[in-house]
């Protein structure tokens, strides 16, 4: 007989004589001729009450049962008799297919965060991170739709690279070179005798060889893992983390975006309307605001505010802030916050920012002194998507890459792109844990990814 799912079983509109489900007991309270058994298996935030009679065969067992513990139950659906539940299983037959001892540590009580990131593999089975991590299911196929219903090309780029497309430096090196071994004179490893024959790294963004794709299929996305190993133990950062990120040819910044505005916006409502059931526990328990929060940012048009216009707000308001602000600088979390949560009360997207604070790649405006970056700010969480227009003048790029120091002959294959028709083009990157802490409340980057990667951190 084929297994049913909680999901399926909680949804159903009558009675069913015969199912077959499995899954894990939450809790169990024994009563003189009967027991009371919590089911869940991880289909659905709601557990099924199994009501298990003395009279069935084993029922010595099933008195030693204990929470944490893998069931296969057999019986009934039936409407339920107590509150809480419309259906419940009167069971028939309970297999034990394996304890848990009483030294499980998710007992009926409320834990941590702090906790349960110590317990990482073991969180799932709880109701806040069963509920994060279907939430993180859905949405993945969310993305996926989005962009397959306007036309985009799904690419895999390189987890393994020799670029830095970011400048920053914060990169995790990958070598089959043997640290002990001595170096040469000039103290650094000599790269020849590695496995590529170069430095290579973990990729902090699959941008640049998204371009080259856009630059042959049109438009084209990757979805997929991006690291940094930036020393940072804050809310908001970790060394593995995943980036949605399309590339648009014959695209400037006013599509680029529109674009960004669409998918903050998609990605939301299609929470709301895929993970209700999942979305409620976050509203009920971990932030009361949540809908109100979502609901101002589905309805919102997105303000667009040019970088300089955004640091004149924030010098004139009578706030005082953690970090200076300046033009030239960049805009920190409580910027953005004051800005989308305090000034105008709505997403906002910043744009034209300051050459100075921006990667090579973004295209240089008439000015010559910003470039046509753009940042999609939304209440709570700040900076959600960073992208721009690519800078697709050959004689430019050159010029960007002198003035930061980055070797023309170790991009060759970059420059070649705007040597053989190039065309306007851009793209951002969204990240989509920070999307996830949008539509769920959650507060901190480690609670919605399964195994946080953080500095001195790496247990599981």
């Amino acid at each position: 007989m084929e297994r049913t799912k909680v999901t399926n079983l909680i949804k159903s509109d009558h009675p069913i004589e015969n199912v077959w489900v499995k899954g894990w007991v939450r809790t169990k309270r024994d009563a003189k001729s009967f027991s009371f058994i919590e089911l869940n298996d991880g289909s659905c935030l709601k557990n099924i009450q199994i009501i298990v009679d003395e009279t069935i065969d084993n029922y010595d067992a099933v008195k030693k049962i204990t929470t944490g513990a893998a069931l296969a139950v057999r019986g009934k659906l039936v409407e339920s008799k107590g509150g809480g539940q419309q259906w419940e299983i009167q069971a028939s037959q309970v297999d034990v297919i394996s304890l848990a001892p009483d030294t499980f540590p998710l007992q009926k009580k409320r834990h941590s965060d702090e906790f349960l990131r110590s317990i990482a593999h073991l969180r799932p089975r709880t109701n806040k991170y069963g509920a994060v991590f279907r939430i993180r299911s859905e949405l993945s196929f969310g993305v996926h739709q989005f962009f397959r219903q306007r036309g985009f090309r799904y690419i895999q780029t390189p987890i393994i690279t020799g670029s830095d497309c970011e400048g920053a430096g914060e990169l995790f090196r990958v070598t089959t070179l043997n640290p002990s071994m001595p170096t040469p004179p000039a103290g650094k490893f000599d790269f020849a005798n590695d496995f590529f024959g170069t430095e290579s790294n973990l990729t902090v963004s699959g941008q640049l060889s998204a371009e080259m794709f856009a630059l042959a299929l049109g438009d084209v996305y990757t979805f997929g893992p991006t690291f940094r190993a930036e020393n940072s133990n804050t809310s908001r950062h970790v060394a593995e983390f995943w980036m949605i990120e399309p590339e648009m040819a014959f695209c400037d910044l006013t599509g680029n975006m529109e674009l960004g505005e669409t998918l903050v916006k998609h990605l939301i409502q299609f929470t709301m309307d895929h993970c209700s059931q999942d979305m409620e526990l976050f509203a009920r328990f971990v932030d009361k605001q949540l809908m109100p929060t979502l609901d101002n940012i589905v309805s919102s048009d997105f303000e667009r505010l040019p970088y300089k216009d955004a640091v004149d707000i924030l010098q004139k308001a009578k706030v005082s802030f953690s970090y200076p602000i300046e033009y030239g600088l960049d805009l920190q979390s409580e910027h953005e916050r004051y800005l989308t949560e305090k000034h105008l009360k709505k997403p906002i997207i910043i744009y034209d920012y300051p050459k100075t604070i921006k990667p090579f790649y973004m295209r240089l405006n008439d000015d010559e002194q910003t470039v046509a970056a753009m940042d999609i700010l939304v209440p709570r969480i700040g900076e959600i998507i960073g992208g721009s227009q690519r800078e697709e003048r050959l004689d430019v790029l050159e010029r960007q890459m002198e003035t930061a120091g980055l070797s023309k002959d170790s991009y060759w294959w970059y420059l070649d792109s705007r040597r053989y028709g190039t065309v306007p083009h851009s793209g951002f990157g969204m990240g989509f844990e920070r999307m996830l802490m949008l539509v769920t409340g959650v507060t901190n980057i480690r609670d919605v990814i399964p195994f946080p990667r953080t500095p001195g951190t790496i247990d599981f």
